[in-house]
């Protein structure tokens, strides 16, 4: 009779592997909460926002911190019509808000038509509210222009990509006018550097954080 001892870790492993962002450990989130995720003020002179929604926001942080000329990314929520939204609130699926990330980022070292390629290449835009087994508006592709020149090149990129035909299915990305944006709360900031262990970070996140540094190796931070 064969052991029955690795044939069970590796359901597990499997049934870690599909653990949602909104499936987060209710003892980190306690431990965390007693934490200041606020970090160390950062000089906003000369930079511009980017604000992005590709699903779970613990991803879409932990991809674009990498990015050289990315100053801070802050997770959050945007595009609904409730204020002060909570977590609970928004994985309901009822806000109208979308996880997000507001990226601040140094123009003289990345430009906003790098960012976008970050966003298109890190997540999958023809995916209409989903991401992987996260399901719900809440997870929605979505774009928040702060300008209309971020709105311009960012409907350029949407329709250039369609046209190329790099996606078997047409692109769904949103594309809107900034909105106001709600930072998540403390224990969600920069959350896969806090929590690199815990299941969704090290089966979902770390993966592709891997898959896109080999991607935009050539725009990261050195110590990287």
């Amino acid at each position: 009779m064969k052991p029955i001892v690795p044939i069970f870790t590796f359901v597990l492993m499997c049934c870690m592997v599909v653990i949602s962002c909104a499936q987060s450990d209710k003892k980190q989130k306690k431990k965390m909460n007693k934490e200041s995720s606020v970090s160390t003020q950062v000089d906003t002179a000369n930079t511009e926002i980017a604000t992005f929604g590709t699903g779970c926001f613990w991803c879409s942080e932990a991809l674009f911190e990498t990015l050289d000329g990315v100053k801070d990314v802050v997770s959050g929520y945007s595009g609904g019509p409730v204020k002060n939204p909570t977590y609970k609130e928004v994985c309901e699926g009822t806000t109208g808000h979308a996880e997000c990330i507001q990226v601040i980022y140094d123009p003289k070292k990345i430009s906003y038509t790098a960012l976008l390629e970050a966003f298109f290449r890190g997540h999958d835009p023809t995916s209409l509210n989903r991401q992987g087994n996260d399901v719900g508006p809440q997870y929605r592709s979505v774009i928040f222009y702060h300008n209309e020149e971020q709105k311009k090149l960012a409907e350029e990129a949407k329709a250039e990509l369609n046209k190329s035909g790099a996606y078997a299915k047409p692109i769904v990305t949103e594309i809107t006018k900034e909105q106001t944006f709600y930072p998540a709360e403390d224990y969600h900031q920069d959350y896969f550097a806090k929590n690199p262990d815990q299941g969704y970070c090290a089966f979902v996140i770390a993966p592709k954080l891997d898959k896109f540094r080999k991607v935009f190796h050539d725009k990261l931070k050195k110590d990287i």
